[in-house]
């Protein structure tokens, strides 16, 4: 690039950075509210809660990146052409291919960027978010036990607390078990208290009563006791067993899937839309740019300014975004609509490369082809 276009690349790429920024940060403070809870309401240490908050990050950067880059464009090149610089550089010889090239080849290295985000980062760090929360859901189970009501711990197994204190006890607690329907059983204590161990968690209920009851024969059989432990391993265990989602497998399972998920046409369909779904949405990065270039260097300069050229872009950025979004839950039910998501970019990358091309024909004078490059 000559001097020129660093000073546009420059531009460009600081405006990206504070653009993805912005969103990032938006987006980060709208996912980190279900998070919190984990860390005002119970034990969950300020570190796990960090480090979830720095696993969300990988899980949307791939969608804003393209976004952002249209803002930075969009920014850049308006800001240009009210300053008037872009009439100084037009006024100079330079075309308005030369013009894109910096913000084509900042879209290039954004294309990169996603797709290592789609095919490694993203999958794994979907992976150990959802590992982490489950984990957590399973270590911090006090954390989801709300004061004054009865909360559901888990299939058929609820737990009432009247309140609990700095020290993590709670106090006046009921435990509900109807795991075995013919049998549920009651408990009842002053105090309680959560441990977790190698072995899972538990309730440790103080000075209370248990109370069983027979619903075959009617009779209910009371307990009196100091101290019960009630083993809550049986509720966490489920979390070992959930089926990953498509969005949580790496790449490699997608193109390789066991003979385990090959059976299942469902999961099947999911998973190859979540393939080609990886495969196809970097490209937005190339489309949109080439929209909002489309958009700000075509046709003559208007000294009123562009305001109805942003918008123009911005309109066609989020109806292809929109589409980008119905397509990819479409594509898991319909496989036939798998191709359109390639198509998607394309049609809207060729038209605007058409409308660039355009305008070059028409400012070229014959034989000022050199001049206008």
């Amino acid at each position: 690039m000559n001097r020129l276009q660093r000073y546009l690349f420059r531009n460009l790429l600081i405006a990206l950075l504070y653009s993805t920024a912005g969103l990032t940060l938006t987006i980060w403070l709208s996912q980190s509210l279900r998070l919190i809870e984990m860390v005002v309401e119970a034990g969950a240490p300020m570190r796990v809660f960090l480090w979830l908050l720095i696993l969300t990050v990988p899980t949307f950067l791939g969608i804003v990146l393209p976004l952002a880059l249209v803002g930075a464009v969009l920014f850049t090149y308006n800001r240009l052409a009210a300053d008037s610089e872009l009439v100084v550089m037009r006024a100079a010889g330079v075309g308005p291919f030369a013009l894109a090239a910096p913000a084509m080849l900042l879209a290039f290295g954004v294309t990169v960027v996603v797709y290592v985000l789609n095919l490694w980062l993203t999958p794994a760090a979907h992976q150990e978010l959802v590992r982490m929360e489950y984990a957590v859901r399973s270590d911090y189970s006090q954390l989801f036990l709300r004061e004054g009501v009865f909360n559901e711990v888990g299939d058929r197994f609820s737990v009432f607390v009247r309140e609990r204190d700095s020290d993590a006890n709670l106090h006046n607690v009921i435990i509900h078990d109807g795991r075995v329907p013919e049998k549920p059983v009651t408990i009842m204590g002053e105090r309680a208290v959560m441990l977790t161990g190698a072995e899972g968690a538990r309730f440790v209920v103080y000075n209370g009563n248990r109370q069983e009851l027979d619903r075959k024969t009617n009779r209910l059989s009371q307990l009196f006791f100091e101290r019960y432990a009630v083993d809550l391993k049986v509720l966490s265990s489920a979390s070992g067993e959930r089926y990953p989602d498509a969005r949580e497998r790496s790449t490699d399972e997608l193109l390789h899937p066991s003979p385990q998920l090959a059976s299942d046409p469902k999961m099947m369909r999911d998973l190859l839309a979540e393939l080609h779904h990886r495969l196809s949405s970097p490209l937005l990065a190339l489309a949109y740019t080439m929209v909002a270039l489309a958009c700000l260097l075509s046709g003559e300069f208007n000294r009123r300014g562009q305001s109805v050229r942003v918008t123009t872009a911005v309109l066609v950025v989020m109806a292809i975004q929109a589409a980008v979004l119905g397509l990819s839950s479409l594509a898991a039910k319909v496989t036939v609509l798998v191709p359109l998501m390639y198509v998607l970019p394309v049609a809207a990358l060729a038209p605007a490369a058409w409308v660039l091309s355009r305008n070059l024909r028409r400012r070229v004078p014959p034989g000022g082809e050199a001049a206008a490059g």
